[in-house]
């Protein structure tokens, strides 16, 4: 049985607000445990009126304290945003609120446009200095030397399990390098998946933190009572998608009948490029899809986006892919070992 985590977008609907979604994805999670989801991931986003994760670690703070078991994390902080020292700080603090439970996913993408990247300080080039700011973080949540300065309080000790993330060959090999977890982001970015992964499991190195490559997929999946039902409410991601080629960043919308009268065949073109690896039907569908796409990937975990505008038909989506997943056993969840 493969296990299934669950990448939370964070949505803001043209039916709700912020404080909506935020609401709404603490919602998921307590349920996501009962269903025997393994950990659940917010994404650092800017800039995006549809999409209120900018501010990921008080994010993560309000998902954790609405469940007990499942593991949180980011999926991830876009390291070159930020200072190392204060990641370090922020998930240190965390972990301290909710032990053996935190996640720490680092990508290199800014996460935004150039623009807003100004806003926030940093420049283009800070992504060059990635693989030093994954040491560092690493360095301050690890205990404290007895000679060490600079201590990053609380988080000194607790050790958070750091996770690569990636949608191209750098992040795989550098994964391979530290001997750290990978995921990657299909979800999004399918082309790359499978060199990506030989990648990482051919160069990987043990480290302490982990003794062999573990390798984690990023995946689409709608699931409803029939495939038409499913078709329909995909669609909203793929609006989504076709917004964001038209540099159009808004909330997410409902469902449509006919997504042939919404996009161009070039925007069609792009999206379904972009949403190749995506398994959207009713429960059988999606049986079949999954067990493909971990006999191709040989994946070790799989993280799962079902991006759909009604919270009521998400939550549904989620519960149909435990089902035929075979998590959802409607018995105590245990908390999982970190990875």
């Amino acid at each position: 049985m493969t296990p299934l985590s669950i990448l939370e977008l964070v949505r803001v609907t043209t039916d709700t607000d912020a404080r909506g979604a935020l609401d709404k994805a603490r919602d998921l999670a307590g349920h996501a445990e009962a269903w025997g989801y393994r950990r659940i991931w917010v994404a650092e986003h800017h800039n995006m009126p549809g999409i209120a994760s900018a501010a990921t670690s008080v994010v993560l703070a309000h998902i954790a304290a609405g469940s007990t078991r499942i593991r949180v994390g980011a999926g991830g902080i876009m390291l070159p945003n930020h200072a190392p020292y204060v990641i370090a700080e922020q998930f240190g603090t965390l972990a301290r609120l909710f032990p053996g439970r935190i996640d720490l996913g680092l990508g290199r993408a800014p996460g935004t446009d150039q623009l807003t990247l100004r806003a926030l300080r940093r420049t283009p080039d800070a992504a060059d200095n990635f693989p030093q700011d994954v040491l560092e973080v690493q360095a301050f949540l690890a205990p404290a030397g007895p000679n060490q300065r600079i201590q990053a309080v609380p988080a000194a000790g607790t050790e958070v399990p750091l996770w690569i993330l990636g949608s191209s060959h750098f992040g795989a090999m550098l994964a391979a390098e530290l001997g750290l977890p990978y995921s990657f982001a299909s979800h999004f970015a399918p082309d790359e998946l499978i060199p990506a992964l030989q990648i990482y499991r051919s160069r990987f190195k043990p480290s302490e933190q982990l003794d062999r490559p573990y390798a984690m997929v990023g995946v689409n999946i709608i699931a409803a009572g029939s495939d038409a039902e499913a078709r329909r409410l995909a669609t909203t991601q793929q609006m989504s998608f076709t917004n964001l080629f038209r540099g159009a960043r808004g909330l997410s919308q409902p469902p449509i009948d006919d997504i042939e009268s919404y996009w161009t065949p070039g925007e069609k073109a792009q999206a379904m490029r972009m949403l190749a690896r995506s398994i959207v039907g009713s429960p059988d569908t999606v049986r079949a899809g999954i067990d493909a796409l971990v006999k191709e990937t040989d994946a070790d975990e799989l993280i799962v986006v079902s991006d759909i505008h009604d919270h009521a038909a998400r939550l549904r989506s989620f519960e149909l892919i435990a089902d035929v997943a075979g998590i959802n056993t409607g018995q105590p969840v245990p908390v999982p070992e970190a990875v």
